[in-house]
């Protein structure tokens, strides 16, 4: 038996799948639109260029990471994933128009 058999993500409902991915996607935009607030706050603010550098880093690779497990899931696992991150993002740029951010 190979990895592939041991983690066989279709053996779960469809349902399941798509709103843990949604989900998983609203838990990474709000991470990646989070990290890019504070990034660009270092930046203008002229803060530590190292920190910078590891904050861009640290939300690339986690939209990376998130969205190659929501690929193993499938195309509309994906595409659930993509949605939630869309959602994060909109959700973030209306808190911060409220000026509640």
């Amino acid at each position: 038996m190979d990895e592939r058999e041991m983690i066989d993500l279709t053996a779960f409902p469809l349902f399941i799948i798509l709103s843990a991915c949604f989900l998983g996607g609203l838990f990474i935009g709000y991470g990646y639109f989070r990290a890019l607030r504070e990034t660009t706050h270092l930046i203008v603010q002229e803060g530590s260029p190292l920190l910078a550098v590891a904050l861009t880093l640290g939300r690339i690779s986690l939209l990376v990471t998130g969205f190659y497990i929501a690929v193993l899931a499938g195309a509309l696992a994906l595409l659930a994933t993509l949605g939630g991150v869309l959602c994060a993002k909109a959700l973030m740029l209306h808190a911060a128009r409220r000026g509640t951010a």
